[in-house]
C-alpha cells in the first residue's frame, strides 16, 4: 500500500513534492538515485557499492524487516531513505536503521532530505518504532532530532570504521535508552565494507 504526502506548492510555482512509502514499481529509479547521489559525493566506486547495496535491500529483506520512504517530484524519485529492522535480542525495544538515504544532487540543499525524514520517523512512531539509529553525518543527522551515541549505549551489528558516525534518537519522547545486547542487521546489511 502506498500512501502520499503533498507539500505545499511554493510559491515560485514549482512543482509539489510529496512523500510516498514503498518501493513496488519503483526500483529501478530508487536503485538509479541512490548510484547517482553517492557517485556524486563520493565517487563512482562508492555510488556502484551503494546503488549495489540498494538493489539486495529492496530484493532480498522480508516486507516486515523494510520500510522505504520517497521524495518524488513530477514523477521522477529525488529523495529516498531505507529502514530496516534492527534487532537486539537482549532487549525488546522496536528498533529501526536508517541505511542508506539519499537525496538527487540537484535537489540537495532545498530541505528535501530533512522532510522527507521528519515524515518517515512520525511515520515509524506511529507504527510502534521507539529507536532509530543510523550510521551517517552527525552534523546533518542532528537536523532531524539524531545525536551521537556510544556502543555502551548501542552496539552496531560490526565494528564501525567510523565510530563517531554512529547516532541515534528515541522515538517515545524519552531518553534515548541503552540497548542491550549485540545486534542483528537483515542480510544485505551485514557487510563488513559498508561499516
Amino acid at each position: 500500500m502506498c500512501r502520499n504526502h503533498r507539500t505545499p506548492r511554493s510559491r515560485q510555482g514549482r512543482s509539489t513534492m510529496k512523500i510516498a512509502t514503498g518501493a513496488e514499481g519503483r526500483e529501478e529509479a530508487l536503485i538509479d538515485l541512490f548510484a547517482a547521489a553517492f557517485t556524486a559525493s563520493e565517487g563512482v566506486e562508492e555510488g556502484t557499492l551503494v546503488g549495489g547495496l540498494v538493489r539486495d535491500l529492496l530484493t532480498k529483506t522480508p516486507a516486515s524487516d523494510i520500510h522505504v520512504f520517497r521524495a518524488e517530484e513530477d514523477g521522477d524519485v529525488i529523495g529516498a531513505a531505507v529502514f530496516t529492522r534492527l534487532t537486539y535480542p537482549e532487549d525488546p525495544r522496536n528498533v529501526v536503521l536508517l541505511s542508506p538515504m539519499a537525496v538527487a544532487p540537484a535537489h540537495q540543499r532545498r530541505g528535501v532530505g530533512k522532510t522527507l525524514l521528519a515524515h518517515a520517523l512520525e511515520a515509524l512512531r506511529s507504527e510502534g518504532a521507539e529507536v532509530a539509529i543510523t550510521y551517517g553525518d552527525p552534523d546533518y543527522y542532528e537536523r532531524v532530532g539524531f545525536a551521537p551515541i556510544v556502543e555502551d549505549q548501542a552496539r552496531a551489528p560490526l565494528p564501525l570504521s567510523h565510530p563517531h558516525g554512529w547516532v541515534g534518537q528515541s522515538l517515545t519522547g524519552r531518553q534515548m535508552p541503552v540497548l542491550c545486547g549485540v545486534p542483528s542487521c537483515v542480510v544485505a546489511l551485514n557487510r563488513a565494507d559498508i561499516w
